[in-house]
């Protein structure tokens, strides 16, 4: 049977793909699991340059498998509680957490349904490529979820918590051009120029000083839980460790060469 959750990894470029497109690659329980499985897998490797994640067919994901959600419904509160605490904490939790501590830039390539756990995702991604076509909502006030996947930790720091609010209780649809006005999305281009739009982001971070990249995800990651002058700080050392690399030397070379620089990580 083919795995809900496809990872490839080449030249240091992982693509995960979600892999259920008859679904709209809707999340399962079984895909919670391989999903969970793909990030531990990454979190692992220590060759990655850039992990890009997208979704089969014509949808990026839809949300929740409502299928099976309603095979939960015979069970008591107290047995579907545990079920359901488990299964976020084991599976989704664990890949959120992951893909935040990759040391690499993830991106999501998003088309079509960015929906639910969907859009968590997206919003935990470092950057995200939208295509034209695509449309964005919280979903889980629609069957009485109070969501998951960190969107109420996401949400309210790229938009605000007032919109955040509106967009999480009232789960309003809202297209591509809104995304992109919102900070949901990074840029949004013709669906017919998605790959080409992620393969140039792609290859831009191939190319850049990998350790650099780490440093910084690890300050932007940190940020919201510092003060100022705990966050200069770890400014500071980063900064220093930095400085300490060879990708430092070729990038001052460079300038002083007028030529592009050669990282090499």
């Amino acid at each position: 049977m083919t795995s809900p959750v496809l990872l490839n990894v080449t030249d240091g470029v992982a693509t995960l793909t979600l892999n259920r497109p008859n679904a709209l690659n809707a999340l399962s329980f079984e895909m919670m699991e391989a999903l969970s499985a793909a990030t531990l897998q990454l979190i692992r490797r220590d060759d990655l340059r850039v992990v890009v994640i997208e979704g089969a067919g014509d949808h990026f994901m839809a949300g929740g498998d409502l299928k099976d959600f309603a095979s939960q419904l015979h069970l008591s509160p107290e047995s579907r509680m545990a079920t359901f605490r488990a299964t976020i904490e084991q599976h989704v939790n664990r890949s959120v957490e992951a893909f935040a501590a990759l040391r690499v830039p993830v991106i999501a390539r998003v088309h079509g349904a960015c929906a639910g756990y969907g859009l968590s995702m997206a919003l935990g991604c470092d950057m995200v490529v939208a295509a034209d076509n695509a449309y964005f909502t919280t979903a889980y006030s629609s069957i009485a979820l109070s969501g998951d996947g960190g969107v109420s930790w996401f949400l309210p720091r790229i938009v605000g918590r007032h919109k955040a609010f509106e967009l999480l209780l009232l789960a309003d649809r809202f297209n591509a051009d809104e995304a992109l006005r919102l900070g949901v999305a990074n840029k949004v281009v013709p669906l017919a120029e998605l790959d080409a739009a992620v393969a140039a982001l792609v290859g831009r971070f191939v190319r850049g000083p990998r350790e650099t990249y780490a440093e910084m995800k690890r300050l932007l990651n940190q940020s919201p839980d510092q003060s100022l002058d705990a966050q200069l700080q770890l400014e500071a050392e980063a900064f220093a460790r930095s400085a300490a690399r060879p990708d430092f030397d070729e990038g001052v070379n460079a300038f002083f060469a007028k030529r592009k620089p050669s990282f090499n990580g």
